[in-house]
């Protein structure tokens, strides 16, 4: 079965069906590159679903090794387009937990796990991902 299911629009927009639960995401050009800019353009999605995973990823290490819980956590996405070619350059990811107590032994486990999770390890090496904990 698909993942997924994308039409196109007109206008630079597009939408995508996640087959399993039918929710639905448009997407939009960026005013930078033609576009209204008045939803997520595609790369826009790209750097959110890192932290998307990193926050899935901890959350799941949380409940299965009864670590400190991480509910409450914001990640600040922000996407730094290059030019040549035109491509994603940078994503930095600020982390910042609520005030949990959380042991040192914890903070390394987490931040090896935002560091290590499936997106993170997907992106190509020369994108840079700069994160930031704030405890």
């Amino acid at each position: 079965m698909a993942t997924s299911t994308i039409k196109y629009l007109g206008g630079l927009r597009t939408e995508a069906v996640h087959e399993a639960s039918k929710s639905k995401i448009v997407t939009d050009a960026p005013v930078d590159n033609h576009g209204k800019g008045e939803a997520f353009s595609p790369t826009d999605l790209m750097a959110t679903s890192l932290a998307n995973c990193m926050l899935t990823v901890m959350g799941i290490k949380a409940q299965n090794d009864g670590m400190t819980n991480i509910e409450g956590v914001v990640a600040e996405v922000t996407k730094i387009m290059y030019q040549e070619p035109r491509r994603v350059g940078e994503i930095h990811v600020k982390l910042t937990f609520p005030k949990n107590n959380y042991t040192d032994k914890e903070k390394k486990i987490y931040e090896n796990t935002a560091h290590t999770c499936p997106v993170a390890k997907s992106l190509h090496p020369d994108l840079k991902q700069v994160l930031t904990f704030v405890w």
